[in-house]
């Protein structure tokens, strides 16, 4: 028997993936934010999601 190695199965998995365009402006508004709060440009669109998802909802 092989003992099974790797990362643990996510209770939440990220498997959808999304394309999107940026013009420059954009790309570098991103780059500048997963840069400053350290976190991966996923995460900002993440966040930006949950405000404006937070905003519709009222």
């Amino acid at each position: 028997m092989s003992i099974k190695t790797g990362r643990p199965k996510s209770d939440m998995p990220k498997d959808t993936m999304l394309r999107v365009r940026l013009d420059q402006e954009y790309k570098v508004k991103l780059d500048k934010c997963a840069e400053k709060l350290g976190i991966s440009k996923s995460d900002v669109v993440r966040w930006g999601i949950d405000l404006v998802y937070g905003k519709a909802e009222k």
